[in-house]
């Protein structure tokens, strides 16, 4: 008998510490997902929707068209404080993609604003003298560029 009371101490004892760690520690979300069949669905779901993102031809956007004006504003606020500062100043290579990434923005809004613009022709310094007026009637047709 004392047997008996010594194995169920020994394993009440080693399996008490695991189950309050499993009860506490556990997230909802994975319990709920297992127990439920709506969450089942919502897995499948989601991996069905990993796959066509993740799979060979999956475009960043789907519509095919071109970006809406706002993310087009974000896009340029966002590479002129790169072009402006941090890591870009010191790679060369880096400072030049985003520059392009900043003129094809440019380009773009132009076009939607229906400004004027030699942003391709033009090299150097006179290319930055470009943007500059670029920027400034985007700014003055309505888009806020800082």
């Amino acid at each position: 008998m004392a047997i008996t009371h010594v194995v169920v101490l020994v394993t009440v004892l080693l399996c008490l510490p695991c189950a309050v760690a499993i009860v506490v520690c556990a997230d909802t979300l994975p319990r709920r997902r297992v127990w439920s069949r709506g969450g089942r669905q919502d897995l499948r779901a989601l991996r069905c929707l990993d796959r066509q993102l993740s799979g060979p031809g999956a475009a960043l956007r789907p519509s095919g068209g071109p970006p809406c004006l706002d993310e087009v504003a974000a896009d340029l606020r966002r590479l002129r404080r790169q072009r402006c500062g941090g890591p870009t100043t010191g790679s060369a290579v880096w400072l030049a993609a985003v520059m392009r990434a900043y003129d094809d923005r440019l380009l773009i809004a132009s076009e939607a604003y229906g400004v004027r613009h030699h942003l391709t022709e033009l090299e150097g310094m006179d290319r930055e003298l470009e943007r500059m007026r670029v920027e400034e009637r985007l700014r003055a047709a309505g888009l806020q560029l800082r």
